[in-house]
């Protein structure tokens, strides 16, 4: 059975699929950087050095060079260092020219793209590495992360079936997961992500499954069930700052906000990213507490973020929304909207129209944002408040209702709002 039959018809029989990083399950799709499961993060440093050793007696090994690249990229994305972006580039660009159009470097460059989020070079890195090894499951994953994250759907389910018929695997088990929930098939993603945990072996590769499990079972309302998947993938590796990220947002649900910011702070110190610490600032709000030092720390993550190569007016979008300054969130957003039409930016420029009081000019966007079929409750809520300041009282209490049935608990500010407003309509 083929990816494609699985966006219209039930998963029932078994897919042989594998596991990868999913962008931002747990905040922001823009958090591209895929996870390896071939190089556990525990094992980088010890790889980096053999690489390094490796190319001081052999320094025209181009694959050497590739791999080295390759793995300064994925510690970027373990500990969120963009300063590891420059030292990946360096590798990757000395092993092409040594090798001169080689697919691996060309490879290792388009997802060295897409964690800077410039996926308009991503997608051409990929095209090009596919054209020298047509063959390249790896290429085929790169492009998939592109094409997805410009909006290019079609092309992006292509891409991951290509990766599954070629290299199935971790990596082709997530993100065809992904992709199934993209297009609002979330049991069937629940399916072949549990799949994927039965192919984990090493620990951070088992936590990350139930990551992404526990995911699912939070935006579809599971509480009891995230939270179960939550303490598995802690147990399996206590270091993963997605699971603590997920665990504030169910701590959080039960009226513990103490925790929930507790959690919080372990996932700031361990990946300090402008999404993480504009969720942190968030929960303090809620709490009642100062949101200023972790806006200030935030918006010290983007300029390193930026100062190292990458592009991020959606984040930087999210922080001017966070701190109040919705007219240049829109001006950021509607730029980011101009580089890739992805739902997530729709929802950002829809939302960021509605608190500037443009709630007219949102509603195609927001619109937009759930084209795809993907369920999500904050976009629901979004749709159903932009609405509802737009005169459609009856799409008002439709959206609020399908937020609250999804997951009554899906923000500490943003449910309890849902709940009030959807009582005064009566």
């Amino acid at each position: 059975m083929r990816l494609r039959m699985l966006i219209t018809v039930p998963l029932a029989a078994a897919l042989l699929f594998g596991l990868g990083a999913l962008a931002g399950r747990t905040g922001s799709t823009t958090e591209t950087a895929f996870g390896s499961a071939d190089r556990p993060t525990a094992k980088l440093p010890a790889a980096i050095a053999a690489y390094q050793d490796r190319l001081r007696k052999v320094p025209g090994d181009w694959t050497t060079w590739a791999a080295l690249g390759s793995a300064y990229l994925e510690q970027a994305r373990a500990t969120a260092d963009p300063s590891y972006y420059p030292k990946a580039s360096g590798a990757l660009d000395k092993s092409l020219a040594v090798r001169p159009g080689n697919a691996l470097a060309l490879t290792g460059l388009g997802a060295l793209a897409n964690a800077r989020h410039d996926f308009t070079a991503a997608r051409g890195l990929a095209q090009q590495a596919l054209a020298a090894d047509p063959y390249s499951g790896t290429a085929y994953g790169v492009l998939a992360d592109a094409s997805t994250q410009l909006g290019l759907a079609a092309e992006a389910t292509d891409a991951v079936q290509h990766m599954l018929d070629l290299q199935p695997g971790l990596a082709s088990y997530t993100r065809g997961s992904y992709d199934l929930e993209q297009h609002g098939r979330r049991t069937d993603a629940i399916e072949l992500m549990r799949k994927a945990l039965t192919a984990a072996t090493e620990p951070a590769d088992i936590a990350f499954c139930h990551q992404h499990l526990a995911a699912l079972a939070w935006a579809a309302g599971d509480v009891a069930t995230a939270s179960s998947e939550i303490t598995l993938g802690l147990a399996a590796d206590g270091a993963v700052a997605g699971l603590w990220q997920l665990k504030s947002r169910v701590d959080a649900a039960a009226g513990d906000l103490a925790a929930a910011l507790t959690d919080l702070d372990k996932v700031v110190a361990r990946t300090p990213t402008v999404d993480a610490l504009v969720e942190q600032a968030r929960m303090l709000t809620a709490a009642g507490r100062d949101p200023a030092p972790a806006l200030s720390l935030a918006e010290a993550a983007h300029k390193l973020f930026v100062a190292n190569g990458g592009t991020d007016d959606l984040g930087a979008s999210a922080l001017a929304m966070a701190a109040g300054r919705p007219a240049e969130a829109v001006e950021l957003a509607r730029r980011e909207w101009d580089r890739r039409q992805f739902a997530e930016v729709a929802d950002a420029v829809a939302w960021s129209l509605h608190t500037a009081g443009r709630s007219a000019e949102a509603v195609p966007y927001i619109q937009k944002a759930e084209a795809l079929g993907q369920l999500d409750p904050t976009v629901a809520f979004h749709h159903g408040m932009i609405a509802l300041a737009a005169g459609d009282r009856v799409t008002a209490r439709l959206q609020l209702q399908l937020a609250l049935s999804l997951n009554p608990h899906f923000n500490p500010i943003d449910a309890p709002v849902a709940t009030r407003t959807l009582a005064g309509l009566g």
